[in-house]
């Protein structure tokens, strides 16, 4: 197909994106036995997706050895198809220096053999301490240094989407679960992003491969029938949303447009995702040399959803129950919505907010902010049943 099929989207002044992106996290999976993919014969299978315009590839720190490839193709095999390569810095919760955040950044650069990383996103697995927001000010600074062309976030809410972009950090993005499944990612989210320019990134449009004709009719599947990390994540997703029978429902409704539009179930779930307010791209899995779903990814660009196919796949959606919470709680909160359905392979554990000093009857709560030994303040003491707060 035509590499100029594929639409795409400016992020920033200077990093312009597919909006079909190619999502990597899947190496991870793939990897999980512990044996790491080969980068050079991996790399080649990242070629017809370039050649095919799908020239962006989203992946994260954890993604396995998803980098390392990426960089090895765009280095070796990308030179004039204008890839860009976006991926995530998601650290351990907890305090983090400048020199921390240096760090990270030059691990990216390594990894993907860059100068310069296209889209630093960053996640943050607690809002309960100020670290994330300076996390976020020295990514800027780097910003302005020249080592990353831009900068977003993963898994945010609007809350602190909208701290973070009032504090002076220059976000174009927040990468967020948003599918017909999951619609957390409209409302009060589309508009904050809508309103200051900031993109949003869907991923899980396909609940992990289970927005496809292969699901339709079949009975729920259980245990051994959820073969990978993804389909065992996105099934408490369904769960959450109502259940089995509801997400047969919505599979019938595409179904059918699948068979008006003649295109699969897949690639009419994409783009209505792509036609919801403030969604800049949707990211869709692949398993490099696996599965490669190339044509179904191009094809989003060639047909357009009617108002009667538009309402009827609205209707369906509004069937199922909302998934609780806002953009990102799946990941700080219960019920934890993750392969395992907690946060086990994420993280061993999380470190105490605050260390209270205990004088007598007294605990002293400490921010660690800089204004407690300037101006005797951001604290709180604790006297009894009483708690006493300053700053």
């Amino acid at each position: 197909m035509p590499a100029n099929k594929v639409q795409t989207y400016k992020l920033a002044k200077n990093l312009e994106i597919s909006r079909a992106i190619t999502g990597l996290w899947q190496i991870a999976d793939m990897e999980k036995d512990g044996n790491t993919l080969d980068p050079v014969r991996t790399s080649q299978f990242m070629v017809p997706y370039a050649e095919a315009g799908l020239n962006t590839f989203d992946m994260a720190d954890h993604y396995g050895s998803a980098e390392i490839i990426a960089g090895t193709f765009k280095k070796n095999l990308g030179e004039g198809t204008k890839t860009r390569l976006l991926t995530k810095w998601v650290p351990k919760p907890g305090p983090v220096s400048r020199e921390q955040v240096r760090e990270a950044v030059q691990a990216r650069l390594d990894r993907l053999q860059a100068k310069k990383v296209d889209l630093l996103q960053y996640h943050a697995w607690k809002f309960s301490n100020p670290y994330w927001l300076d996390a976020l000010i020295y990514l800027q600074e780097l910003k302005e240094e020249g080592l990353i062309r831009a900068i977003g976030t993963t898994n945010f809410d609007t809350a602190h989407l909208r701290i973070a972009k009032s504090s002076g950090v220059d976000l174009v993005s927040n990468q967020i679960s948003y599918s017909l499944v999951d619609r957390r990612g409209g409302g009060q989210m589309a508009d904050y992003c809508d309103a200051n320019g900031i993109a949003i990134l869907a991923y899980g449009t396909l609940c992990g491969g289970f927005i496809s004709k292969k699901w339709l009719g079949k009975s729920e599947p259980t245990g051994d029938g959820l073969s990978n990390w993804s389909l065992m994540k996105y099934k408490r997703f369904i769960d959450s949303a109502g259940g089995w029978a509801k997400f047969q429902n919505l599979l019938e409704v595409l179904n059918k447009v699948s068979e008006e539009a003649d295109r699969s179930i897949s690639t009419v779930a994409s783009k209505y995702q792509l036609g919801q307010k403030a969604v800049g791209a949707v990211i869709i899995g692949a398993r490099l040399g696996e599965n490669a779903h190339i044509a179904d990814s191009s094809s989003i660009f060639t047909f357009d959803l009617s108002t009667s196919q538009k309402s009827r796949i609205q209707s369906s959606i509004e069937l199922f129950d909302s998934i609780a919470g806002d953009c990102g709680d799946e990941y700080r909160k219960p019920p934890y919505l993750t392969a395992s359905g907690d946060l086990s392979h994420h993280l061993e554990t999380f470190p105490p907010v605050y260390q209270p000093t205990i004088k007598g009857e007294i605990q002293q709560i400490n921010s660690g902010t800089p204004w407690e030994s300037l101006a005797g303040y951001s604290r709180a003491l604790k006297i009894g049943n009483r708690i006493l707060l300053s700053g």
